[in-house]
């Protein structure tokens, strides 16, 4: 294959190409715990626990796990929040090389029938709580039920605690087969209809380890760093680019169980953390708490920021409040999920997803066909490959072959790429504007308004239109103790942008839906605010 234009641009000591070992993530833990056994490898709220105690917890989880009847290959989901009960389920159910099924806690009885009917689960593993939503689902009682307690009721059937006591039940050799064995099952968030389980195997989560780390060479060191784990470990950002990292690196993950910004900044105030990865509406919310100042965030060495892009005014403030490096990139849950970063200490584009990761190839390709390359500057549908990518969707073939074609992943992400290989994102196929015929990205406009000071989050969409089929409307969140009029950011717009890409209807909203990263949920937004007779609602 002829030489990528990027890759020239990956700074000194970052390889072109990565040997991935063929290794299990449990192997990883086993190195920790190894090489480094009295370490801090969780801190969750007052409890510090080490890699040593990781692995035996892990370890008796497992053979507990297997004593009740749970084999290699098996799904066993996880409903649980970031916490040190996360990171012990995951690895043992690593350990007999079985399959982790990610579940939100949050999901109601709905959405959790619709995983463990698909999944086929074995068992769950979550706290007590669930109960109610597990009671009303028909098939649940075929399933084991492992509980988490408060201290007070540990002694009750299926206790999470009692399962960690070393109770002389032996282990089998690990046998997993890195390549093709699935070690996660993570379900789409389901915005295009029914969820998708991703098959991620070992190998796909090493590989982004590896990856990811050979991109942070001589700014993060194995061990000594802090992670501040905010992203939810059911979410593959968090599971992969923080817990597993975390574990890869021998670092201590700080424990959140829930994004709030009052609680977090104690936090780093307390553990003092020089890694965060985030998301954008997290950096939003950290900078403009009244402590940021007062607390300091120069800690943090390097942020890494994904699930959606970042305006460029939050990363300047960032870096300036942070002395940080601010990490821009790309990645899906279909390549567990890395694909693209700025260099870390080369060439950035602010705005930009960066360039592909080592062992990465990407290019863009025609809408419609998805097989004609666009040279650069011109929009197309992002493609990506490497040994990140997915086995394919869970007992679901025809969406699989929609989506992996010759060894390609089809993002779905409409992308353009520079000169140099720099990619640059400009909305999804599906949320494309259409406006008199011309195509209209969503994350250009949003990328100008960002520039208006008045604005905190800002979510552009397309509305119906008798004359040009759609025309833009946004919905915004204003800054507190800001103002602003929907005419003004029209004109902030219309100074900006060519006429058709100006919106023509503004709705000011005190938050915006997301998900549960702290990603603005488009779809969600369009809905709530998509049909209320596009009337302005001022603020002057």
């Amino acid at each position: 294959m002829e030489e990528r234009p990027w890759v020239r641009f990956y700074p000194p000591g970052v390889p072109k190409e990565i040997e991935f070992p063929s290794i299990s993530l449990h192997q990883l833990l086993v190195r920790s715990a190894n090489d480094y056994p009295e370490n801090t490898a969780i801190i969750d709220g007052d409890q510090m626990i080490t890699f040593r105690q990781v692995k035996e917890w892990s370890e008796n989880l497992a053979a507990n796990l297997l004593r009740m009847g749970f084999q290699k290959g098996q799904r066993m989901a996880i409903m649980l929040p970031n916490g040190w009960e996360y990171v012990v389920s995951y690895y043992a159910i690593q350990r007999l090389g079985g399959v982790v099924v990610q579940v939100n806690p949050m999901y109601q009885q709905q959405e959790l029938e619709g995983i463990l009917d698909d999944s086929m689960a074995w068992g769950i593993i979550g706290h007590h709580e669930i109960k109610d939503k597990l009671s009303g689902i028909s098939f649940v009682q075929d399933i084991a039920k492992i509980f988490i307690y408060p201290k007070q009721s540990e002694s009750v059937e299926c206790s999470f605690m009692e399962m960690l006591a070393d109770q002389g039940h032996p282990l089998p050799d690990l046998d997993i087969n890195p390549r093709e064995d699935i070690a996660v099952l993570q379900y789409t968030g389901g915005t295009t209809g029914r969820s998708k389980g991703v098959m991620l195997t070992h190998y796909n989560l090493i590989s982004n380890l590896y990856q990811n780390f050979s991109i942070y060479r001589g700014v993060l060191k194995r061990p000594g760093e802090k992670l501040l784990g905010i992203s939810p470990f059911f979410h593959v950002y968090g599971m992969n680019n923080c817990m597993n990292f975390s574990i890869f690196t021998a670092a201590t993950i700080i424990c959140v169980k829930k994004f709030d910004p009052d609680h977090v900044m104690e936090l780093i105030q307390k553990h003092r953390p020089t890694f965060f990865p985030g998301v954008p509406t997290m950096y939003i919310a950290l900078l403009h708490h009244p402590l940021a100042q007062e607390i300091g965030l120069n800690s943090i060495k390097v942020c890494s920021s994904g699930s959606a892009p970042m305006p460029v005014e939050v990363m300047e403030e960032l870096e300036q409040k942070t002395g940080a490096f601010i990490i821009e990139g790309y990645g899906l849950s279909e390549a567990s999920p890395s694909t693209h970063r700025n260099p870390i200490c080369g060439k950035r584009k602010i705005g930009s997803i960066g360039i592909p990761i080592p062992g990465t190839d990407s290019k863009v390709v025609d809408l419609d066909m998805g097989t004609i390359e666009q040279p650069p500057g011109v929009p197309g549908e992002l493609i990506v490959k490497g040994p990140q990518v997915m086995k394919g969707y869970w007992n679901n073939p025809e969406e699989t072959r929609l989506v992996l074609r010759d060894g390609w992943l089809y993002t779905g992400d409409i992308a353009m790429m520079d000169e140099e290989g720099y990619f640059t994102i400009v909305g999804r196929k599906k949320e494309m504007i259409i406006s008199g015929g011309f195509n209209i990205y969503p994350n250009e406009v949003e990328e100008v308004l960002y520039q208006h000071s008045a604005i905190k989050e800002v979510c552009a969409f397309g509305v119906p239109d008798s004359y040009r089929g759609e025309v833009v409307k946004i919905a915004v969140v204003l800054r507190r103790n800001r103002q602003a009029t929907a005419q003004e950011l029209m004109q902030w717009c219309g100074e900006r942008l060519a006429p058709y890409k100006v919106p023509q209807y503004v709705e000011f909203v005190d938050e915006l839906p997301k998900s549960t990263v702290g990603k603005v949920l488009r779809r969600k937004v369009a809905e709530a605010y998509g049909k209320k007779g596009y009337v302005d609602k001022q603020k002057s």
